[in-house]
């Protein structure tokens, strides 16, 4: 692991679950649902152009099977070989919420499932939490945490 507090600073924000999200109305959860829905847009349709382009530099992608990947390059390839064209993820409605963290970005958190198209095989829904750094470029993922 590249810097353990990463993963400890990524643990002290999971009690903002129980935190009130930012209203549905409001710009800022508007702009990191939009953000999901082209992360996910771009996951479904094999667009790693587009998807690049939402990744930080310093991802760290947290996965309970999958374990921790710290790199973006890795990231992407295993995108690639794994699931373009293999599987697609489903936002499970109603559970979307946005957080917002003062001078860095947001968290979202929600469920959502995956159709492995190879297998015909449907996941049942489970977690997701997504940090995102607002940068003079745009949104960026910097770390996420997918639970199976």
């Amino acid at each position: 692991m590249k810097n353990p507090t990463n993963l400890l600073w990524i643990l002290l924000l999971l009690p903002l679950i129980g935190v009130a999200q930012v209203s549905k109305d409001s710009k800022l959860y508007k702009e990191i649902l939009a953000i999901d829905t082209a992360l996910f847009g771009s996951y479904n349709n094999c667009d790693l152009a587009t998807h690049e382009t939402l990744i930080s530099e310093d991802l760290e992608f947290y996965h309970d099977n999958g374990g921790l990947s710290t790199s973006k390059t890795d990231y992407m390839q295993a995108l690639k070989e794994n699931i373009c064209n293999k599987v697609q993820r489903t936002l499970t409605p109603g559970t979307f919420e946005v957080h917002e963290i003062a001078g860095f970005g947001a968290v979202s958190l929600g469920k959502h499932s995956f159709h492995n198209l190879v297998e015909d095989s449907h996941s049942e829904p489970s977690k997701f939490i997504t940090i995102l750094k607002d940068t003079p470029k745009g949104w960026k993922i910097t770390r996420v945490i997918s639970l199976h």
